[in-house]
This record gives structure tokens, C-alpha cells and sequence, in this order.
């Protein structure tokens, strides 16, 4: 089973790599996703880290706070996406 983690205040700079290196030291990591802009194709910022269910406590309390690229990243356990509103016009 696995567990998706939110990781906000990105490096504009951070990749999906930069993503695996820097969580694998603190657990098992399925994939890493950065989140980019639709238009631009630039990071928005944040991203999500899929982990091992086992490490999730482990993997946040590691990470937390951890500094990537100047950056302290702040780690927590992903929540649902809520639906869209629709827009009117």
C-alpha cells in the first residue's frame, strides 16, 4: 500500500529527480511528481511523493523542514482533491 505526500515550497529549479534523491535517504519511494504549469511548463512549486505506507510517519518527520535548494520544504500528508467549482459567466 502507498501513500501520497504533499511537498510545497519547491526550488522553481527542483526536479522529479531532485524529488527522489533527496526523499529515498528517509524511505521506500515509488514516484515523485512535480507539479507544472499548464501554459508555461514551469514548476508551480509543489509536488507529491508517493511512498511506502510503513514510512510515512518516518519520511515526514525527515523531510519536514528539509532544506532543498535554498528551500525549506514543508512535507505533510497529501489530502483529497476537492471538486471543481463551476464557473459562471
Amino acid at each position: 500500500m502507498s501513500k501520497t505526500l504533499y511537498v510545497g515550497n519547491l526550488p522553481w529549479t527542483a526536479t522529479e529527480d531532485d524529488l527522489m534523491r533527496a526523499f529515498s535517504n528517509y524511505g521506500r519511494i515509488e514516484s515523485c511528481r512535480v507539479v507544472t504549469d499548464r501554459e508555461t511548463g514551469r514548476s508551480r512549486g509543489f509536488g507529491f511523493v508517493e511512498v511506502d505506507e510503513a514510512d510515512v510517519d518516518q519520511i515526514i518527520a525527515a523531510a519536514n523542514g528539509l532544506v532543498l535548494g535554498g528551500r525549506e520544504l514543508v512535507v505533510n500528508e497529501a489530502r483529497a482533491r476537492e471538486p471543481r467549482r463551476e464557473r459562471r459567466y
